[in-house]
């Protein structure tokens, strides 16, 4: 999921959200080809080097925000190669930009490993999350497509609702959408950018999460998509690098703060990763082309590689993990 420009009215929003409810279909029988565990025999390793396309690639641009189908390569999000072990069985959970990217691999994930998922995507998006809808359904989960605008904070408390009563309530809360423009300068940011980006990394979560807080059961997790720019800012993503460092923080604060009430808060830190966002203005065209080649890993990450942690973060078995940020950075950055 990208960036929020030049959004719908709310009465579209909410209209679009309305639409996206109703799409949600029944459950069907959970079919075996995509997302089964089991199989006997030695455990596949691959070298890493070698497992995902290097730079250089093709000079592409798209308007905002973005299609992941129309990517040249296209991003693996785990669609034929993850395979779920009932680790999520029952849970419920929302993303936060799950149409595309790192959050599509996270909602594919998910389904497979037997929760029901909500996702919100910006409506323009809705081809990339019909696939993933279809996906999570082939897996005889429910999944529920509820698209509009993050910056509204009106929406926001409506994405919420709609999640809890068409899911049957709510314990894993993934923020996730995220807003990413590179400038070379700050005098190019102009204020409406600025706020844009305040108002989809910083303002939509502390939005999200107040609306979903009084659901959340103990044993529920808040789940914080940070970033390697939280520890080490590109000097072309001034605005965005400053949000991942809020998240970094809100993920520390409101786990102290939640604990008590048995709510688990958890960051997750990519490196570079190839998605729709850097092709739709989150790299400049000059490190498109080379995105990723300065990772001692010499590639960026794809979606897939950072499905795990998504699990990890949410599983039962994870309940000591608050407050802590998991990364996946191809040899740099932190954690």
């Amino acid at each position: 999921m990208d960036s929020y420009d030049n959004g719908p009215s709310r009465r579209q929003v909410v209209g679009a959200a309305g639409i996206g409810l109703a799409a949600m279909a029944a459950p069907a029988v959970a079919q075996t080809g995509g997302g089964g565990g089991g199989g006997t025999g030695p455990a596949k390793i691959s070298d890493p080097r070698n497992k995902y396309p290097k730079p250089p690639f093709k000079d592409q641009k798209q308007p905002w925000p973005g299609l992941q189908s129309k990517m040249d390569p296209v991003p693996d999000c785990g669609e034929t190669s993850y395979k779920g072990s009932g680790r999520l069985a029952g849970r419920k959970a929302l993303i936060t930009g799950g149409d595309s990217g790192i959050g599509r691999s996270a909602a594919i994930a998910y389904a497979r490993e037997g929760a029901d998922v909500a996702i919100n995507y910006y409506p323009s998006e809705e081809s990339d999350a019909r696939e993933v809808i279809d996906l999570i359904h082939r897996e005889g989960r429910k999944g529920i497509a509820i698209p509009g605008d993050l910056r509204d904070a009106a929406f926001c408390r409506h994405l919420v609702d709609v999640a809890v009563k068409g899911l049957g309530g709510l314990d894993i809360v993934v923020n996730n959408a995220g807003r990413q423009q590179s400038q070379k300068s700050i005098l190019d940011i102009t204020d409406e950018a600025f706020d844009a980006t305040m108002k989809t990394n910083i303002y939509a979560p502390f939005h999200i999460i107040k609306a979903a807080l009084p659901h959340l059961p103990p044993g529920a997790v808040i789940i914080g998509t940070t970033s390697e720019q939280a520890y080490d800012p590109s000097e072309d993503l001034y605005d965005y690098a400053q949000t991942k460092a809020a998240t970094m923080n809100y993920v520390k604060s409101l786990a102290k703060q939640l604990a008590p009430k048995g709510i688990r808060v958890v960051g997750i830190a990519p490196g570079p990763f190839w998605t729709p966002l850097q092709v739709s203005g989150g790299a400049q065209p000059e490190k498109l082309v080379k995105f990723g080649g300065t990772a001692p890993a010499g590639r960026p990450g794809q979606p897939a590689e950072i499905a795990g942690l998504f699990v990890r973060a949410a599983e039962d078995d994870g309940s000591y993990t608050t407050g802590n940020v998991l990364g996946a950075g191809g040899g740099q950055g932190q954690p």
